[in-house]
């Protein structure tokens, strides 16, 4: 009786407490089937918050609904339980996957997820992890058991979505995978993981605000605009503004000690953690303001369309970089058309940089600009920027990778070798032929107000220009 006294007095304040449903929060009972009874209960009674309060959860897929919120308690933990001989995830949905990686394609196979769903909040100030559980890659060949699950939360085709003040650790593919979900807000979010940080996909009228991304391995702040609801969806009205972005060693964000332990990402290069658009790209990028970041001990910006995408008025301003291990400044449209057959050509134009400060930065790919043959990037304006370059090359470096270096000028290599099909990333360019920036297949390219210098001293020149039309540059001493 006490027990359902309780249950009544929780839903005339629109609380579910999961403690209520049978949750016991001792880290070794499996919670997961408590806190559905919970948000099923809720959604019957027409919404509310289903309240998780300190302890630990292990939980199997938990199935979010319309109008709920799950609300983490201070020393509430979501923790992925291990996939046994008889128990595991929620199968990934049918999807076709031939335009963008497994990972991008399902949802459903995730440690939390919703679809088709609306005004759905994920709050507190708990941790969600998936230490040693979710998994960093697609299905294993020839595997028949229980799924695996490779996400922490996914979210496909929803709106008016908030997830605020949470932390996610070790969280596989995607901390967050968010595709075709308008009206989002990430606020105060903290992630410490192992892949990807936020996945952005075919999203519109998005707020990323005050967020902490450390990923070693990946992409921290990630937008994309891909194919995997099955029709072009752009990606648009975004603002990521007041965040922190890192390529620390896994968990060491989190933890404070932030160390720097392992140096390259699986790619072969420096840790990843940057923020990107790319590098899936059909729908478009549109009306994007990314402003008063910083990135430490990562990559730099990257803003690339690959597979059809126009990428119009993207503004980009107030960034600090520090301990930067490729191209502070990478702007690329390529030619990999992973989208359906006739699908039109990437574009990039219109694409506003300023007030940029970088400090220690690898100097073997510079700041890079390059379009393809036929299709250049046009109407960039970069105005008050400085780069603090390593330095340290000569012209032998650029020379010896002739031949020696697979990655070496992709654009000169015959079809089905590295070249404009190919995944983007600096380090595809080879070593360049200049230092502070190498700009190719572009046009209507303005510099202005751009201080570059070297720690050590480098033998290329400082720039680099093939096949561009009306590049100007106003160099600050």
């Amino acid at each position: 009786m006490a027990l359902m006294g309780h249950l009544a007095l929780s839903h005339a304040v629109n609380l579910f407490m999961a403690r209520d449903f049978g949750a016991v929060g001792d880290g070794r009972h499996i919670d997961s089937p408590a806190i559905n009874a919970a948000i099923e209960q809720a959604s019957r009674d027409g919404g509310g918050t289903v309240v998780l309060t300190e302890g630990t959860y292990l939980c199997y897929s938990i199935r979010l609904k319309s109008n709920i919120t799950l609300r983490l308690e201070k020393g509430a933990v979501i923790k992925a339980a291990p996939v046994t001989d008889t128990e595991g995830y929620d199968e990934a949905e049918p999807n076709d996957s031939r335009y963008q990686d497994f990972g991008h394609s399902h949802w459903h196979n995730s440690l939390i997820w919703g679809d088709s769903l609306h005004h759905v909040t994920i709050e507190g100030q708990g941790l969600i992890d998936g230490t040693d559980v979710l998994s960093r890659g697609g299905p294993r060949r020839g595997y028949t058991g229980p799924t695996v699950a490779n996400k922490a939360l996914a979210l496909r085709d929803c709106r008016h979505v908030a997830i605020r003040g949470v932390s996610f650790l070790r969280c596989g593919h995607f901390a967050l995978l968010l595709t075709g979900v308008d009206d989002l807000t990430i606020e105060d979010v903290d992630c410490d993981t192992n892949r990807d940080g936020f996945d952005i996909d075919c999203c519109e009228r998005v707020v990323v605000r005050n967020c902490r991304v450390n990923t070693l391995n990946d992409d921290a702040i990630v937008l994309k605009c891909s194919y995997a609801l099955g029709r072009p969806k752009p990606t648009q009205h975004v603002l990521i503004e007041d965040c922190e972005v890192s390529g620390y060693d896994v968990g060491t964000m989190l933890d404070g000690t932030r160390t720097k332990n392992v140096e390259k990402a699986p790619d072969g290069d420096g840790p990843t953690g940057r923020i990107k658009l790319g590098t899936e790209s059909s729908g478009g990028f549109r009306h994007i303001t990314i402003r008063r970041c910083t990135f430490t001990h990562c990559r730099g910006l990257a803003l690339e369309t690959v597979d059809g995408a126009e990428m119009k008025d993207i503004r980009v301003s107030d960034l600090k970089m520090t301990d930067i291990c490729n191209s502070p400044i990478y702007i690329r449209l390529g030619n990999r058309m992973r989208a359906p057959e006739g699908f039109h050509p990437s574009k990039v134009s219109d694409v506003r940089i300023s007030n940029v400060h970088v400090t220690d930065a690898d100097s073997r790919y510079a700041c890079l600009i390059a379009g393809v043959e036929g299709h250049p990037v046009s109407n960039v304006r970069i105005r008050n920027l400085y780069v603090q370059f390593r330095g340290g090359l000569t012209l032998k470096d650029v020379e010896e990778q002739r031949g020696s270096n697979p990655f070496f000028r992709p654009e000169a290599r015959k079809p089905g070798q590295l070249g404009e099909a190919n995944y983007p990333e600096p380090s595809a360019h080879g070593i360049q032929p200049a230092w502070g920036f190498s700009i190719s297949h572009a046009r209507n390219i303005r510099l202005k107000n751009v201080r570059l210098e070297t720690i050590q001293p480098d033998e290329r020149p400082m720039l680099h220009l093939e096949n561009t039309r009306n590049v100007r540059i106003s160099l600050s001493e």
